[in-house]
């Protein structure tokens, strides 16, 4: 164990059958979600720490562009996602990270399909869709990069610092710096042994939180302004104009973060963001509050994601989109309200 953080006896099993896959001097690629979140960054960054430390050659080979914000944790020369698909091509092992479906891999899905190893570490709730191969997945878990502290925990791999602020960065930013609620006694004593690692977590969230461009303020506030809210439903939601990205200089990464301010008013269960993204579809992103499980909601229209936050993609105008997710949500809600 890991500064005294047992693992749990599965996880350790699983993360034995993972590594027995990853042979010396292999050639690995590192992959997660379109639109990469601060977990599926600093889980790949930090599991590239670890496979460099061991004469593997790993590589980060992600569908789109590392955001901006994280670029930080990234090391010179690891982020090869500029040709992703050659680096999948090539790798006699391919590590999915913070997602088991797919259909969130992008252009990528070929390649990931043709793959003759595929390893999958993820705390999604949900079935999965990649190729057979080893797993580590465990949905209690509060983030990925949890399961990779537990990983190199159960095969006795020494966790460096930089492997440990990239773990710490996806133990922040999917528990909402601890504030959500899978924020468990056992992700804070993780985030415990990280900081025991040398980790500076002033500096972390000067870099992930406080380092924001002009154009993400102005975003913010254009985005809140179409702000709609049902108190009688408990149901609140935002819409991001078609443009709005491209005239405030912005990126998705620069929308992390705005659905919470719906959450956040007193009364509201259920909370959305409505985007247009590629390919005429619109993303849907779910939070909730109290027992309302927007992964349960999500899984409706395709999506997926855990109890309180989840996210979808639909095909469709904003209009006919929030057409069906408005009424699922507030059938959904009244439901609850029932019961």
């Amino acid at each position: 164990m890991l500064n005294g953080v047992p693992v749990p006896p599965e996880r350790a099993v699983a993360a034995k059958s993972v590594a027995a896959v990853l042979a010396p001097g292999a050639r690995v690629a590192l992959t997660t979600h379109v639109n990469a979140d601060g977990d599926g960054v600093g889980s790949e960054v930090a599991l590239w720490h670890l496979l460099a430390a061991r004469g593997h050659r790993p590589a980060i080979a992600n569908p789109t562009p590392i955001p901006e914000r994280f670029g930080f944790l990234v090391p010179n020369g690891a982020d090869h996602s500029d040709r992703a698909a050659k680096e999948i091509e090539a790798a006699d092992v391919v590590v999915v990270l913070d997602i088991s479906d797919i259909g969130r891999l992008g252009d990528l899905q070929r390649a990931i399909k043709q793959s003759h190893s595929v390893v999958c570490m993820d705390h999604h709730v949900s079935q999965g869709s990649l190729p057979d191969g080893p797993r580590l997945v465990a949905p209690e878990a509060a983030a990925t990069a949890e399961l990779v502290f537990d990983f190199a925990s159960a095969v006795g791999w020494p966790l460096s610092r930089d492997a440990a602020r990239a773990l710490y960065v996806g133990l922040l930013t999917d528990t909402g710096a601890f504030r959500f609620a899978n924020t468990s006694p056992r992700a804070l004593r993780v985030a415990g042994a990280l900081l025991e690692r040398g980790v500076d977590p002033e500096s972390i969230y000067e870099s992930v939180y406080a380092s924001a461009p002009e154009g993400r303020v102005r975003l913010m506030t254009e985005v809140l302004q179409t702000l709609v809210v049902e108190p009688e439903a408990g149901l609140a939601w935002v819409t991001v104009p078609p443009d709005a990205l491209h005239r405030h200089g912005a990126t998705a990464d620069d929308l992390d973060g705005i659905v919470e301010y719906p959450r956040s008013i007193a009364g509201v269960r259920l909370a959305l963001l409505f985007r247009q993204i590629a390919n005429g579809r619109i993303k849907v992103s779910f939070r909730s509050m109290g027992d309302v499980d927007v992964a349960d909601l999500a899984h409706r229209f395709g999506g997926g994601g855990h109890k309180r936050a989840a996210g979808a993609s639909l095909e469709g105008s904003i209009a006919d989109v929030q057409r069906q997710v408005l009424g699922a949500a507030r059938e959904y809600l009244a439901s609850r309200a029932g019961s």
